[in-house]
């Protein structure tokens, strides 16, 4: 008897190991949980985003805190509405887009190390490789779009567009953000494929609408042979296509914009415009909160990179009844 209670032991040792566990909930299912989202600036893809993650958060029982939206881009404007927000106390998580891959880093490391859990959405810190060791891979994960893979599929349809050769212009926003950043460099990649684009300059407006209009006038005029212009977010895509309406050269210069805001749509209906690629800004919105939903109340493991795709407007398409839904709307 005494042997067979000690091999029916082993035995349950043996099948309690082989069993995986899974990670403990961080809280328990009937306590509130309090996700902050701090948006990048205030414009139609954050409000959009801002939609889908209450939805999400009402569906969730989660009490979801909305920052104030910035006026301008950059840390200045940023970190302290961030830091006066998670002032209040009681924040669980923090759904950011971090207005710069550097100066966000020690910013929400302070409030990581006070266990307080960051998601990044749209943009990201560093290189985005949260699964490496670094001093910017605490955030459970970036969920955003694959800025570089959109970048090139702009500029493979824009060349389509452009018989394949002719010199075209890229107006972006700032040289430290993670998400235009990967636009411009997967726009490149895109354009190197056909040996008879040129790329013929980059402009950083830093996110000032009426700077990317004056800068693309003003290489316009010094580049009179541009045949196509990228606008890489909804303040260069704005300004670039008012330039070249304003120049009268609608229909001579195509134009490849990023971002589904109203305005863009219709100058897309106009004809003012000929391509343009939409993200998923709600989807975004209601994916970061369902990820930390999931994290604290059920262990999930959450992927680092969680990316919802795009798709792209065109005049053949725009008025689809199944295309409205892309449109960025408050």
């Amino acid at each position: 008897m005494k042997k067979f209670i000690t091999v029916l032991a082993a035995l349950l040792l043996i099948v309690a190991v082989s069993i995986p566990l899974s990670a403990s909930p961080k809280k328990e299912a009937e306590e509130e949980l309090t996700f902050l989202f701090v948006p990048g600036v205030s414009d139609p893809f954050y409000y959009t985003m801002e939609r889908g993650a209450k939805e999400m958060a009402a569906e969730l029982g989660v009490n979801l805190i909305v920052a104030e939206f910035a006026k301008a881009w950059g840390p200045e404007h940023q970190v302290p509405i961030l830091e006066a927000a998670v002032a209040r106390g009681g924040i669980d998580l923090i759904l950011i887009a971090p207005t710069s891959i550097d100066a966000l880093i020690a910013p929400l490391k302070k409030f990581y190390d006070q266990d307080i859990e960051i998601i990044t959405v749209d943009t990201f810190l560093g290189d985005g490789d949260y699964s490496k060791s670094s001093e910017y891979s605490f955030p459970l994960a970036y969920i955003g779009t694959d800025n570089e893979l959109g970048g090139e599929r702009v500029a493979e349809k824009l060349a389509e567009l452009l018989g394949k050769k002719g010199k075209v212009y890229i107006n972006t926003t700032n040289p430290d953000v993670s998400s235009v950043m990967g636009r411009v460099s997967g726009f490149k990649r895109g354009a190197a494929k056909y040996p008879d684009i040129e790329v013929v300059g980059v402009d950083y407006n830093l996110d000032v609408q009426q700077k990317a209009q004056e800068q693309t006038l003003a290489k316009l005029q010094a580049n009179p042979d541009i045949v196509g212009i990228f606008g890489t977010n909804l303040f260069s895509a704005q300004g670039a296509y008012q330039a070249v309406v304003n120049a009268g050269l609608t229909g001579a210069v195509k134009i490849a914009c990023w971002d589904a805001s109203v305005e863009l749509i219709n100058a897309l209906k106009d004809g003012q415009i000929d391509l343009l690629l939409a993200q998923k800004p709600a989807e975004i919105g209601s994916l970061a909160v369902e990820w930390g939903y999931k994290y604290f109340t059920k262990g999930a493991e959450v992927p680092k990179k969680v990316i919802p795709g795009f798709v792209f407007f065109t005049s053949e398409n725009v008025d689809d009844p199944d295309m409205q839904q892309f449109i960025y709307k408050k």
